[in-house]
């Protein structure tokens, strides 16, 4: 076979090797301003039952995105959120507070958003003006005029009580005798108490008649020492009314400017009043706590956190969400997703309130959406069965898993559950998907929609 050496048939000219684009056509400057556009390329099925199940609002119509590992769901389960999520109302914001009547059963309170902080920080600024205002109207001129007044006249009282009885023993020749021990009873005559010795001299029909009488008066006497307690308390209660008329004038004052402030939200206005007789009941805790206010910042803190029971656990704050919420949960525990009451170590004893309930994946969902690795929670004990039923009951209620799995006997708190409305999306394997349904029989009326990534496409 015969070669060709005549390599200029194989030369390509110059302008050949480049083919020349004219950017002048093309709309934009650079490829950052094209906006993405981008579908999941042949899953047209997968895409459909996924804006389905995302769009329904009825119970149960949760999703399970299927698929094998790699193929793209979560990332196409996130656009769409990110899509439809961007356009909804921004959800409530979910606060405990305070229940004065039973401390460890604490109120639910929903807010519209951004109302949470606001009220958080209204009651911080409340008992800062509180420790000040209460302690300076008790040492006042007219509170102390007032209460001595009431002191005065109680000691009034006993001093006529007893000049009373002191004339009518007199008026029956027996003197009425203060001692260190109290008081004794002596016969008298001719202006003059009798030694025992002298009464013994006496005939017998006159000391019979003295005894007589010495009885009478020592009736009268043990009637009027028993009077003193009940005076007392009188007194006490005469005191704790002073107080609290004076506090009263101090508390309506501050108090009634927040109501203001919150006249259109009735729970606020429920709750204020709920604050204001508690802490004119409570008033000596201010008067107290307000002596060692200028302590320090760290005294200041402490003071604050004895008087936690009037301040508000923000436990979902949305002031700064942009329409609907969307949750990636990692590490799906049962107590990330369903929430936790911590507890503070005090003198070796465990101590927990209101202000200490943290909230869980759910809870921050609200409103909203929340993606899960099915994997995860299935491996992660208890978590399956407390979303089912925070699922399926619709509210979210915080218990211990001590107290659920009978560990502990301790008494603790008992929060209000928070009712829920939330879309469920499920990311997993198509294995765990038919165990689901074959071995759970709630998996498919919580899950009725599934979104299967396809590994083959046209």
């Amino acid at each position: 076979m015969k070669q060709n050496n005549d390599k200029s048939d194989y030369r390509l000219a110059l302008e050949k090797l480049y083919h020349h684009c004219d950017l002048s056509r093309l709309s934009f400057q650079t490829t950052a301003d094209i906006e993405d556009e981008y579908t999941h390329l042949g899953q047209d099925r997968a895409m459909d039952a996924l804006k389905f199940g995302i769009g329904i609002k009825h119970d149960g119509y949760n999703l399970y995105v299927l698929g094998s590992t790699g193929i793209g769901k979560n990332t196409t389960v996130k656009k769409i959120l990110a899509e439809e999520s961007a356009t909804a109302e921004p959800p409530s914001d979910w606060c405990y507070i305070n229940n004065f009547s039973e401390p460890h059963k604490p109120f639910m309170l929903k807010l519209p958003a951004g109302y949470g902080h606001q009220l958080q920080t209204d009651m911080l600024r409340l008992l800062e003006d509180l420790l000040v205002a209460i302690p300076t109207v008790f040492e006042s001129d007219e509170y102390r005029t007032r209460a001595q007044a009431i002191v005065d006249e109680y000691e009034q009282k006993k001093i006529d009580a007893f000049k009373k009885l002191s004339d009518s023993a007199d008026e029956k020749k027996v003197a009425l005798l203060r001692t260190p021990s109290g008081y004794t009873l002596g016969p008298m005559k001719d202006n003059k108490v009798l030694s025992p010795t002298e009464f013994e001299k006496l005939d017998k029909k006159e000391q019979e008649e003295i005894k007589k009488v010495i009885d009478e008066i020592e009736g009268e006497l043990i009637k009027t020492i028993h009077m003193i307690p009940v005076w007392n308390k009188e007194n006490r209660e005469r005191i704790k009314q002073l107080d609290r008329e004076i506090s009263a004038v101090v508390v309506n004052q501050s108090i009634s400017e927040l109501a203001v402030k919150y006249a259109e939200l009735p729970d606020i206005i429920k709750y204020l009043d709920a604050v204001k007789q508690d802490i004119i009941e409570s008033v000596n805790e201010f008067r107290k706590y307000g002596a060692e206010k200028d302590s320090g910042n760290n005294q200041q803190q402490i003071i604050l956190s004895a008087l936690s029971k009037y301040q508000v656990n923000v436990l979902v704050d949305n002031s700064e969400t942009e329409g609907a919420p969307v949750i990636y949960e990692d590490n799906p525990s049962y107590l990330n997703l369903i929430g936790r009451v911590e507890h503070i170590a005090q003198f070796g004893t465990l101590l927990t309130d209101f202000t200490l309930i943290k909230a869980g994946a759910l809870h921050r969902a609200n409103g909203g959406y929340l993606v899960l690795d099915a994997r995860k929670v299935l491996i992660s004990p208890f978590s399956w069965e407390g979303l089912k039923r925070a699922i399926h009951a619709r509210e979210v209620r915080i218990e211990s898993l001590e107290r659920m799995i009978s560990l502990a006997s301790t008494t603790s708190l008992q929060p209000e559950p928070v009712p829920i409305s939330v879309k469920v999306i499920l990311t997993g394997s198509r294995l765990l998907y038919y165990l689901l349904k074959q071995y759970d029989p709630e998996f498919s009326l919580l899950f009725k929609v599934e979104a299967d990534f396809a590994e083959d496409i046209e």
